[in-house]
């Protein structure tokens, strides 16, 4: 059975996974990566180091977003949203989206033993002394698809 995700089921698929990936355009240019991100019910927040994708997103802040959550061909939900890129310069925006980031990444990264202190940067941010750039997406639009097969129905 196929069918069309309501706004919560939408909301959900967000909220279970880790993993999206963002599509933007500039240049001529499609570009399409793997990100990890938090939604918290109404933005995309994520962060990353200098390179392509924060380039083309400051020059055209309209950007697409993918989840899914797949168990087999026959049983899938997907999510593509539109949004815009919101680059957060603000500290107390940073530390808001840090902090909607660490509570659902940070639990996945290793055991609460071996993680580092929650103040701490990213590891692969100290490694290079660079800091991460903080951004959200905005999102404009939203909708799911699902497939279920009959015996899970």
């Amino acid at each position: 059975m196929l069918g069309v995700l309501t706004d919560e089921q939408i909301d959900q698929v967000l909220h279970s996974q880790t993993i999206g990936r963002l599509g933007c355009y500039a240049s001529g240019e499609i570009y399409v990566v793997p990100v990890t991100y938090a939604f918290d019910g109404q933005h995309i927040y994520a962060h990353s180091r200098e390179g392509m994708k924060i380039r083309m997103m400051r020059e055209n802040k309209q950007v697409c977003f993918e989840v899914d959550a797949i168990q087999n061909m026959a049983n899938w939900r997907s999510v593509i949203l539109w949004g815009t890129f919101e680059e957060l310069q603000e500290q107390s925006a940073q530390k808001q989206a840090m902090k909607v980031m660490d509570s659902k990444l940070s639990p996945l990264i290793t055991s609460a033993t071996a993680r580092p202190h929650r103040q701490t940067m990213i590891p692969h941010f100290v490694e290079k002394e660079r800091k991460p750039i903080i951004y959200r997406i905005h999102i404009d639009r939203k909708t799911g698809r699902f497939e279920k097969s009959d015996e899970q129905v």
